[in-house]
C-alpha cells in the first residue's frame, strides 16, 4: 500500500498548488467558496429553510441543501447570485491585481 504524504495549507492559493491547479482555478474556487460563505450567512441570519429559499431562488431544495452544505461542485456561480438577489441582495464587483 502506498504511504499517503499530507499536506497542511493555509490559503486557497496554497491548496491550488497543491492540487496542481492553476492560479486561475485557484482564484475560481476562492471567488465561488467566499459568495458560498457569504449566503450561508445570510441564510442564518434570516433563519430561512431550505424548501423556501428553494423557493425563493426558483430552484429545487436539493440544490439549496448542497448549496448551504458547501458541497457546491454541481451549483454555479449563476445559481449562487439568483440566490443572493432573492434574498434581497446585490453583489458588487472590485478587481485588483493579483500579488
Amino acid at each position: 500500500m502506498a504511504k499517503v504524504k499530507t499536506v497542511r495549507v493555509s490559503t486557497v492559493r496554497e491548496l491550488a498548488k497543491a492540487l496542481g491547479l492553476t492560479p486561475a482555478e485557484g482564484a475560481e474556487i476562492a471567488f465561488r467558496t467566499n459568495l458560498n460563505s457569504e449566503i450561508i450567512k445570510i441564510v442564518k441570519k434570516k433563519k430561512i429553510t431550505h424548501a423556501h429559499l428553494a423557493k425563493l431562488a426558483g430552484s429545487s431544495r436539493t440544490r439549496m441543501t448542497a448549496l448551504l452544505n458547501r458541497n457546491i461542485s454541481d451549483v454555479s456561480t449563476d445559481l449562487m447570485l439568483r440566490v443572493l438577489s432573492s434574498l434581497g441582495y446585490k453583489t458588487k464587483l472590485k478587481i485588483i491585481k493579483a500579488a
